[in-house]
């Protein structure tokens, strides 16, 4: 009851905000057909999200609305990218797109949405997905000015943001991983890990010996034994922190004997004893004041 009610939860507040679709007018420059082929990547993921909801009953009336609505917007974007094409590589490939997306639609609405229909439904839409990111690519290109790339990143961020719903909701029913990629992705996967690289030549690969006092490859790596290794040949650096002994270089000797250094302190020197104070006081010659009365004169 948890998990149902957490997809319950989760699609939605995918769907809440998903349930007008503006009607967007024709295309007007390469910019706003970079931007409108960047949404119908983000379509395609839209309408397998709002497909999967349907499946698990999240929310019914809202996934297919938004189903239906995603339809018609990719179909009428589709109509006007084809006619904007600049050129005939990118005719071309909105004319393939218009097939793959032909069985994507018969996908969507062929069957009621069910746990049989979904591996199909999420093999049209890698398709689809495929072809609509190779157009925005090539409108990309012919555009040529970094304000380009930039609208296609965009449109990738909102196309994620859908995949990833979809993807939930697929691995709910659950869904193989590889069926839901697709045929092109999981033959670009095997692809990449069939690759081999080898990150050193073949030829310095040496075997340890498998016999001795130890069987296996066992890398020897005693630090006493490198430090002795280093120190006897300096050019032989060890693995660890050994370092070759380098003695200091002794101090040249002089041409000539020198002679002996006087020791001798200059300064003052101390007073033997200290003055004797002088006691005798003087005489007095001069007259006495009188001395003053505590009542007055």
């Amino acid at each position: 009851m948890q998990r149902r009610h957490f997809i319950t939860t989760a699609g939605a507040v995918a769907l809440a905000g998903l349930g007008a679709l503006p009607a967007w007018a024709q295309v007007t420059d390469l910019n706003d057909a970079i931007n409108k082929a960047g949404r119908q990547r983000m379509l395609s993921q839209r309408m397998g999200k709002a497909w999967l909801a349907l499946v698990h009953g999240v929310e019914p009336t809202a996934a297919q609305q938004v189903l239906d609505k995603s339809m018609a917007l990719f179909d009428r974007q589709l109509a006007e990218l084809k006619a904007y094409a600049p050129n005939a590589e990118i005719r071309d490939t909105y004319g393939k797109l218009e097939g793959a997306w032909s069985d994507y639609k018969a996908a969507l609405v062929g069957t009621a949405p069910g746990k049989p229909g979904a591996a199909g439904v999420l093999q049209a839409d890698a398709r689809v997905l495929a072809l609509a990111h190779q157009g925005t690519v090539q409108y990309e290109a012919a555009s040529g000015k970094p304000v380009g790339k930039l609208v296609n990143v965009a449109g990738r961020q909102r196309m994620l943001s859908q995949r990833m719903a979809k993807f939930y909701l697929a691995a709910m029913l659950p869904v193989d991983a590889a069926t839901a990629s697709g045929p092109h992705c999981a033959t670009r996967a095997a692809s990449a890990t069939t690759q081999n690289t080898p990150r050193q030549p073949v030829s310095a690969i040496t075997p340890l010996p498998a016999s001795g006092a130890r069987i296996g490859e066992t890398l020897n790596t005693s630090i006493s034994s490198d430090m002795r290794r280093a120190a006897s040949a300096p050019v032989c650096r060890s693995r660890t922190m050994a370092r070759g002994i380098a003695m200091p270089a002794a101090a040249p000797s002089p041409c000539r004997k020198r002679s002996a250094t006087r020791v001798s302190m200059s300064g003052a020197r101390a007073q033997p004893t200290l003055p004797t104070p002088n006691r005798i006081r003087p005489k007095y010659s001069g007259g006495l004041r009188p001395t003053m009365s505590d009542t007055g004169p």
